[in-house]
């Protein structure tokens, strides 16, 4: 069976086996806890939907496609995409809607696609759209006004409860993230978002990874 057909539970499954061949049943080396494998991964500019904003977007009954599945389980980036309307009617295309739906309409861009749109944007973690610009989106089906709820998602860290207890956190802590590249740098304060199901998965935003030059970072590095 060639990679291309492995799902990505197989793929999942099958390190898992490896990590626990080389390193034993307890998970360490040498008697110490073996460091939590992780990703990062660079989050693009993007928006979350209700249902009704949705309905009102692309149709009365209207539910979202996956387009591709995330890293998180249960979460995925939908085919349906808007355009986003700022002051001046400055706008950007595309921009695509991750699913399910929400209890709240938000979006999220980078400091660089605020600037274009003409928005002053504050940094927020997820929910928080205090002091928050509104912008309108356009669907195919119609338009929608948000008053509110533009933000710049803060640098984050998807955890679960045993990779918090390796780096000695909790839901809100703070920890941060060297990355190793041709433009070395250590991002503070990265936000820990604490869930029994959470992966292990560091989430930049396109600002922040064009920075640090993630694509060809060579080493990656969680620490306190």
């Amino acid at each position: 069976m060639s990679t291309a057909t492995l799902d990505r539970s197989l793929v999942e499954r099958l390190v898992r086996q490896a990590l626990t061949k080389q390193l034993g049943s307890n998970g360490q080396a040498n008697g110490k806890p073996a460091v939590p494998q992780f990703v990062v991964n660079i989050s693009a500019r993007h928006c979350h939907v209700t249902q009704e904003d949705l309905e009102r977007l692309f149709g009365k009954g209207h539910q979202l496609t996956v387009h591709k599945a995330l890293y998180q389980d249960g979460f995925f980036a939908a085919e349906e995409a808007v355009t986003i309307i700022g002051p001046r009617h400055r706008m950007i295309p595309n921009l695509r809607i991750l699913g399910p739906c929400r209890d709240h309409s938000q979006v999220e861009l980078a400091f660089t696609d605020a600037i274009s749109l003409g928005l002053d944007v504050p940094v927020r973690k997820s929910g928080d759209h205090r002091d928050s610009p509104g912008c309108y989106l356009l669907g195919p089906a119609g338009m929608i006004e948000l008053q509110r709820g533009v933000i710049r998602h803060e640098r984050h860290v998807h955890i679960g409860p045993n990779d918090a207890a390796y780096y000695s956190v909790k839901d809100g802590d703070r920890i941060n993230l060297r990355v190793k590249s041709t433009c070395s740098m250590v991002l503070e304060d990265l936000l820990c978002r604490l869930s029994p199901n959470s992966k292990l998965e560091v989430h930049l935003d396109t600002d922040e990874g064009n920075a640090c030059d993630l694509p060809h970072a060579t080493k990656v590095e969680l620490f306190k």
